[in-house]
């Protein structure tokens, strides 16, 4: 694959494909589902913005597409599914999150992913909880995949391999991704005051998440700076 040889030569960091078996405890290939107008629909009417990412959580002209109930009844056992997108012109792991339940995207331009385990995640006997960068694998993504990430599957943001940027179509639950009330909050913090560490990861609704110490934008939000290692970035 060109592309992927590409930026091997490129980066320090190996990127593997999306084919490798390495990638089988992530997730899977979707390759049956027909996601076309979802595709279509994200590049006429999504935008790249001009520098960092824009998430949405739930975006109505894509969830009005036919296909979408189809994936609701297949992929989610017709429980309520959300489905937004990632835009954006990132290049740096930052950190890592994972939601209890699987997470379906569908790659409207190409990018790369850093994928890990959340089982990796550590908590010692003095309570800190880490996460070694350097136990990421990256995986290119060619333009027009669909694939499911298990619920064990750390990610973050993709990571652009054009100057462009990358579009990124996501399908999640009801309600992942958005925020916790105080009530919530609360229930969290004293959960892990008792003796919970996972608790201090949890930031938003089905969202818990891990940052890089140098993220400060993901810190300002609540996340736990515990990524341990230097901050990578592809090159491309």
């Amino acid at each position: 694959m060109k592309r992927l040889d590409e930026l091997n030569d490129l980066n320090s960091f190996h990127i593997l494909s999306f084919d490798s078996s390495v990638f089988r405890p992530y997730g899977r290939i979707l390759r049956e589902l027909d996601a076309a107008e979802l595709i279509r629909c994200a590049e006429e009417k999504t935008q790249i913005p001009e520098s960092g990412n824009i998430y949405v959580a739930s975006f109505s002209p894509m969830e009005e597409i036919p296909e979408v109930r189809n994936i609701q009844s297949v992929y989610y056992g017709s429980m309520p599914i959300e489905v937004g997108y990632c835009n954006g012109k990132n290049s740096t792991f930052n950190g890592f999150e994972y939601h209890k339940a699987p997470e379906i995207n569908i790659a409207v331009t190409e990018f790369c992913l850093a994928l890990g385990h959340s089982w990796d995640i550590r908590c010692d006997e003095t309570g800190a909880i880490t996460y070694e960068i350097d136990k990421a694998d990256v995986f290119y993504v060619p333009k027009g995949t669909a694939f499911e990430l298990y619920g064990t599957t750390l990610h973050l943001s993709p990571l652009r391999t054009r100057e462009e940027g990358f579009k990124n179509i996501v399908i999640l639950p009801l309600g992942t991704n958005t925020p916790l009330s105080e009530e919530e909050r609360e229930a969290a913090h004293q959960a892990y005051r008792q003796g919970e560490p996972e608790a201090r990861l949890l930031l938003q609704k089905n969202k818990w998440v891990i940052s890089h110490p140098d993220r400060e934008p993901l810190i300002r939000q609540g996340a736990h700076p515990g990524v341990l290692g230097p901050n990578k970035e592809l090159k491309f």
